[in-house]
């Protein structure tokens, strides 16, 4: 299977299946999520392609593309340099003057929220394939939350959907946990 076969599967039923973003499903109906794939094994080539979807983004109406996942399949497959190089990226957008304008949420296959052990279910609602930094930009996500109830409960409701998975569910669900060598 592909790079974007695996992240669709994984934003289609876990994101979006399980309802972890409730703002999710309307943007990929209106096909406004872009899934970009980078193969490269340089963090600084990483970056740069980080930097030219900031700018796509600020080219492009939000009608058209409202927000990008990008996929890093053959870096920071280390949970610990994903989380250095995310610091980078912040900085990144704050260099770039975009701090307010976008925000950058992330996922990884070995995420773990701090103060969790690694195998704590709740660390399942950042899981993904591969290492992927969403950016996000933040008057979308203002507009939604504006019309969306008890916004601040969401972490907490993902948690006990995550808490109330099977492990048959888990294995459905993020078959990319299992299959690691």
């Amino acid at each position: 299977m592909s790079y974007l076969h695996n992240v669709e599967q994984w934003l289609d039923n876990v994101v979006i299946g399980l309802n972890l973003c409730p703002f999710a499903a309307k943007p990929r109906r209106k096909g406004q999520i872009r899934i970009a794939i980078y193969e490269t094994d340089s963090l600084e080539t990483l970056m740069e392609s980080i930097y030219q979807e900031l700018i796509r983004l600020d080219e492009t109406p939000v009608c058209d593309l409202d927000t990008s996942l990008i996929v890093c399949p053959n870096v920071l497959q280390d949970f610990d340099e994903y989380n250095q190089f995310l610091d980078m990226v912040d900085a990144l957008i704050r260099q770039c003057d975009r701090d307010g304008i976008y925000q950058v949420a992330s996922f990884h296959p070995d995420y773990y929220f701090y103060g969790t052990r690694p195998e704590d279910a709740e660390n399942l609602t950042n899981r993904a394939p591969y290492p992927i930094f969403h950016l996000i930009r933040e008057d979308s996500m203002e507009k939604v939350l504006a019309h969306y109830p008890d916004p601040e409960g969401i972490p907490e409701r993902n948690i006990e959907k995550m808490n109330a998975l099977s492990e048959k569910d888990i294995r459905r669900l993020f078959p990319f946990l299992f299959s690691k060598a």
